[in-house]
């Protein structure tokens, strides 16, 4: 079970799922919290009571928690699922390169609404908020007119404050990219079409005083009658939904830093911080396309430069998310070395640095260890061939590694994920399930387990209906919430 200092506030954890969605949407990193300042000023206009207005600003800062969930899907559909989606919110339609034929568009937007609505109705209900707030977040890709997805509802059908948020996110991007006066404009335009045109009036009445008046550190939407013993981990579990070959990544980096660092003797209090830095540790990852992720030969100088990035924006939350700012600096160094050969500040160190030191180890073993769509897994054995190399070469220190060594002794036959007793799935079930959630397709499923494609198809249809989800990114995140797919 784990410790109380694992435990994680409210108001940090929206504000880490917004930064985080806003940088998987290629928006600046307050985009969702000046979406909130503005929610919550339309619904103060409206008459809302403070529990609807604060509804409407946590509505705003979880809007785009589920686009690493689909982010796979969007970049089978578009080349870049990170500035496509920035464009395609902007409404810049000429700078999006497609990946697939104009008719099967609208279908590619069904199904990607679909996992997003589900997997961020998840994230809502993981973090205890009223159930209104997850109904909403079902609807944010919904019309007015009934022209949007991914269950086409029109007018009334559609949730208030959906609308609300929705009208309030295009104010701030269409103002940012187009300017004030052409974002009234294209509200206009879209005005009983995309949301109501009552709404679109009162908006535009207020626009430019509303824009101005955002805070430079905006209110928090955390909900003072709300109960919340969240733990760190769905911060994680969501991060790695962004590559299906990263689940379960961060719970082995925890498992294996925390061992790690029981071995080295630290105390209670920095062991709860490093486990912390551990879930945060892939924060930035998801500022990069899928494409550069995905590469099956070696990076281009200009992709390896995208991939430096990746711990800046986890650095980066630490400024964003103030009570992050020791985890997050720590998550930010997995790439450091020694030696001053790492990323993104490739600093040499001048001192013992062992709680960063732990967890780059941590992240290096079982990045190594497990498949990539560039490489098999390694064996222990090389693995651990490839760290002592480093150790030799001053790049990571032989105490962290000596300490990784006792912990992963004996090595483990195979990286492969195993089915564990459950009294939810059935053994088969799981296997099925863990194979899925990495990415694998039913037949390839069918292919390792010896079983046929129709099977997986039941089993899997099977552990849908028991865990009440319907795409595969929400069934992976809400069995991993519940422990179900821990390597």
């Amino acid at each position: 079970m784990a410790a109380p200092d694992d435990d994680i506030d409210l108001t940090t954890a929206l504000r880490t799922v917004a930064f985080m969605g806003d940088l998987s949407m290629g928006q600046p990193i307050d985009h969702s919290p000046r979406v909130a300042s503005l929610a919550a000023a339309l619904a103060q206009q409206l008459g809302w009571g403070d529990a609807a207005m604060v509804q409407a600003q946590q509505i705003a800062l979880l809007r785009w928690s589920g686009c690493t969930a689909n982010a796979a899907e969007i970049a089978d559909t578009i080349s870049d699922d990170v500035a496509g989606r920035a464009a395609m919110l902007a409404l810049q339609f000429d700078k999006i390169e497609f990946q697939v034929q104009p008719e099967a568009i609208a279908q590619r937007a069904t199904l990607t609404s679909t996992i997003h609505c589900e997997v961020s109705s998840l994230i809502a209900n993981a973090l205890a908020l009223d159930p209104a707030v997850a109904d909403a977040l079902g609807c944010v890709f919904e019309h007015w007119d009934g022209s949007g997805h991914p269950n086409g509802l029109h007018g009334e059908a559609i949730p208030a404050s959906a609308m609300v948020v929705t009208l309030c996110s295009e104010l701030e991007i269409f103002a940012r990219v187009h300017g004030l006066p052409a974002a009234l404009a294209l509200m206009r335009q879209r005005a009983d079409r995309v949301y109501p045109a009552s709404l679109v009036d009162i908006v535009c009445a207020h626009a430019a005083h509303w824009l101005s008046a955002i805070p430079a550190a905006p209110d928090s939407a955390d909900d003072p009658a709300a109960t919340l013993t969240l733990k760190w981990d769905l911060i994680g579990h969501v991060i790695d939904l962004k590559l299906p070959w990263l689940t379960g990544f961060s719970h082995s980096v925890v498992g294996l830093a925390d061992a790690m660092a029981a071995n080295l003797g630290l105390p209670a209090k920095r062991r709860a911080t490093l486990r912390r830095a551990g879930w945060l540790q892939g924060l930035g990852r998801v500022a990069i396309p899928n494409a550069v992720w995905c590469r099956p030969g070696p990076l281009s100088t200009a992709d390896w430069e995208r991939v430096r990035l990746a711990p800046y924006w986890t650095s980066r939350a630490a400024r964003q998310v103030s009570p992050l700012a020791f985890e997050a600096e720590i998550a930010s160094q997995v790439y450091e070395r020694l030696d001053g050969s790492g990323y993104f500040r490739a600093s040499v160190q001048r001192g013992p640095a062992m709680d960063s030191g732990i967890l780059a180890a941590a992240v290096a073993w079982v990045a190594m260890r497990s498949e990539r769509p560039w490489r098999p897994a390694l064996s222990a054995e090389a693995a651990m061939s490839a760290l002592q190399d480093d150790v030799k070469h001053q790049r990571l220190d032989p105490q962290v590694i000596s300490a990784l060594a006792s912990c992963v002794s004996p090595p483990q036959a195979s990286t492969s994920p195993r089915a564990k007793a459950s009294t939810l799935l059935t053994a088969r079930e799981l296997e099925v399930l863990q194979r899925i959630s990495l990415g694998e397709s039913n037949k390839l499923a069918a292919q390792c387990l010896g079983i046929s494609p129709s099977t997986v198809r039941t089993h899997l249809e099977s552990a849908f209906k028991k865990l009440k989800c319907k795409t595969r990114a929400a069934c992976t995140l809400q069995a991993s919430l519940l422990g179900l797919l821990d390597r």
